[in-house]
């Protein structure tokens, strides 16, 4: 039997998927207050950069910078966890 291959993850499906966990963090207190100290962003300014390359990158930093974190956002989206590497990679532009 032959198995399909997966659909490639295109810039779309990564932006999508920093949307989600950009969602996730907010829903947060903690991590929502950390998040956005370490970014610098105020929360007044957080709905006009959220769709930005470079919030959604930083975004992918810092879930994957927390292995437990990562891992519950992926659980609670149920989202395959070797996905959020390559889409860090789609959107910060970088060889993965």
């Amino acid at each position: 039997m032959l198995r399909s291959r997966p659909k490639p993850l295109t810039k779309d499906d990564a932006e999508a998927l920093a949307l989600q966990v950009l969602a996730f963090l907010l829903a947060d207190s903690t991590q929502s207050s950390r998040f956005l100290a370490l970014t610098g962003i105020m929360p007044d300014d957080l709905r006009n950069v959220a769709s930005s390359r470079e919030l959604q990158s930083a975004t992918f930093e810092y879930i994957l910078s927390d292995e437990g974190l990562l891992l519950s956002f992926c659980q609670e989206a149920g989202v395959d966890p070797a996905l959020m590497g390559p889409a860090h990679h789609l959107l910060a532009g970088t060889e993965f």
